[in-house]
């Protein structure tokens, strides 16, 4: 699945949003991908899920569980899983931090495929992440169905993505004036639990 097919199955399912955006990074941007309303339909989260365990495999080769962030990264994970034949886990934030709950537990050294939904700065994969190497992972890939960064985000760990952009995203302070001009809105996760 390329690029191209990515997008087309945000388009085809309304989740690619134009406006004045907060992200869960905090920062503003144009473009919003509400990628729940892809996730909703088990088809759609078949095709892309399915062509990430593919691009996990040809880059790390076998894993033996697969890591999401919550809440985001929970049905991709899951369904990329699925697709490796490995058991899907995920972290929780607690205090601030994320980390594992609900009886989820890695087996030291277990090699781990982190899976995101959508990488803007990479501050949720690189927390993912060092929660993983904290409970002894090893994390071998990092995986996200969407790269906004264009390839620039640093992740902590080899990144493969389906679909890279260079979605412009700004500081509020920062804001070009078409873009201040719009009506906000805030459809990120990051702030619900604060």
């Amino acid at each position: 699945m390329d690029r191209d097919a990515v997008m087309e199955e945000f388009r085809a399912a309304g989740a690619l949003r134009e406006g004045h955006f907060v992200l869960s990074s905090g920062l503003h941007s144009g473009v919003f991908l509400q990628k729940n309303l892809v996730f909703m339909h088990p088809d759609r989260s078949e095709r892309i899920c399915r062509a990430m365990a593919e691009k996990i495999t040809a880059l790390a080769g076998q894993v033996d569980v697969v890591v999401s962030p919550a809440v985001g990264g929970i049905i991709p994970g899951y369904e990329t899983a699925r697709w490796l034949k490995v058991p899907a886990m995920y972290v929780e934030r607690e205090a601030g931090q994320f980390t594992f709950r609900r009886g989820f537990q890695l087996e030291p050294g277990a090699r781990v495929a982190m899976v995101e939904d959508i990488v803007t700065t990479g501050l949720s994969s690189r927390e993912c992440i060092a929660a993983i190497r904290a409970a002894g992972g090893n994390v071998v890939v990092a995986a996200c169905v969407v790269d906004r960064s264009g390839g620039e985000a640093d992740v902590g760990a080899p990144l493969v993505s389906l679909a890279s952009l260079k979605v412009p995203a700004y500081p509020a302070n920062q804001l070009p004036p078409a873009l201040a001009a719009l009506p906000v809105e805030e459809p990120g996760s990051r702030r619900l639990s604060a």
